[in-house]
């Protein structure tokens, strides 16, 4: 089991994300890479960076970034620890997060609607990695 916002964490969810069938065929055509933002608030003292390289259905890189001048992601999605979880877990859609501002992009707006069904099954994604939540 990796803790949620670690390395190792990371590494489990590249992996889950480059063995799914399900996230390669609905992103084949998807290029763009984010900063995923866990603000500062309940189990977490700091502001949280994970960068995440999504190229054609397959993930290039995941990491725990703590210099964010590091890279310049076309997407910054950001929110609480409380709603990442909800999501991770399938309690609350990423899309649904969005529209209701529980939480924020900064991006083309327009590109990520597009890609709804990736979205969907990143998440999936996130579920196969066994995670011990920080709360």
């Amino acid at each position: 089991m990796a803790k949620y916002l670690t390395q190792e964490w990371c590494a489990l969810f590249k992996d889950a994300l480059n063995n799914s069938k399900a996230y390669e065929d609905s992103a084949k055509t998807w290029e763009g890479d984010f900063y995923f933002v866990t603000e500062a608030g309940g189990p977490v003292t700091e502001k949280a960076y994970m960068y995440v390289d999504l190229w054609h259905g397959k993930c290039r890189a995941c990491e725990i970034v703590t210099d964010v001048t590091k890279y310049k992601p076309a997407f910054v999605l950001s929110a609480a620890y409380s709603v990442w979880k909800q999501i991770a877990t399938k309690k609350l859609g990423a899309t649904a997060a969005l529209i209701t501002r529980q939480s924020k992009l900064s991006g083309d707006m327009t590109k990520i609607m597009r890609y709804t069904k990736a979205a969907t099954e990143l998440t999936n994604c996130t579920m196969q990695v066994p995670t011990e939540w920080l709360d």
